[in-house]
């Protein structure tokens, strides 16, 4: 795979702590443009931690943490929310869609609180469901979507802003077999696009398919790390 030399994410010497428990335990880490990254590891480990330090969700005891060329660990939190909503996009296990939204408002909310113009955010939404394909469910609510539809309209939203950086936490977790390939396709058709990815999962099929390296996370730091192919070919769009 040809990623590019550009740093996408850089995390030096990241501790942190929560009481006596040592999450991340002086991490550092380097994700390049392009990239699919998916970090693997037991439950307590410290991954989710790692996701949300690169999310700027928690910020560290001492260490530095930058996305996509700026350093975030010494944002405000006002300014942290903006560049989150602007360079950041997020997937979640169980969706976190709003349940009196339908799918199109929900994608099209992202847009809004950047300040995109309704028209403008409806439009980009609604493009966004028709190449997931489910430009067919923008009138329904998430109540009626079943959970592959829920995720996709997720990964609409995570994209509504065309975020540097794409992290999604455990994204086939609550998805029957079937469906989790489905979410499985959908990341790597993403990432051969060029969209970086970081993942955190307990799947091994999506870490094997869609990751260009993983790493392994054990008490709160990398413990192994291997650089793959996919035996899919590279396919610039």
């Amino acid at each position: 795979m040809n990623a590019s030399e550009k740093k996408v994410v850089r995390l030096g010497s990241v501790r942190k702590t929560f009481g006596d428990l040592t999450a991340l335990d002086g991490v550092s880490l380097e994700i390049r443009e392009g990239e699919a990254v998916a970090v693997m590891g037991p439950s307590g480990s410290g991954k989710s931690t790692l996701l949300n330090m690169v999310a700027g969700l928690d910020r560290p005891a001492s260490g530095k943490v930058e996305v996509d060329g700026e350093d975030i660990s010494g944002m405000g939190e006002a300014a942290l929310a903006r560049f989150r909503r602007r360079r950041i996009g997020m997937v979640f296990q169980f969706f976190n869609l709003l349940d009196d939204l339908p799918a199109l408002e929900n994608v099209a909310l992202a847009g809004r609180l950047v300040g995109v113009p309704a028209r403008k955010a409806r439009a980009r939404a609604l493009e966004l469901l028709d190449e997931l394909g489910i430009a067919d469910r923008g009138d329904a609510y998430p109540a009626v979507l079943s959970g592959g539809e829920r995720q996709r309209v997720g990964v609409a939203r995570a994209l509504m802003n065309r975020p540097a950086l794409l992290l999604a936490d455990e994204p086939t977790g609550a998805l029957d077999s079937a469906t989790g390939e489905q979410v499985i396709d959908l990341l790597l058709d993403l990432n051969r696009k060029g969209q970086t990815l970081l993942l955190v999962t307990h799947d091994e099929r999506l870490a094997a398919r869609c990751a260009t390296r993983l790493i392994e996370f054990r008490d709160g730091g990398i413990v192994g790390e291997t650089a793959r192919e996919r035996s899919e070919p590279w396919i610039a769009r």
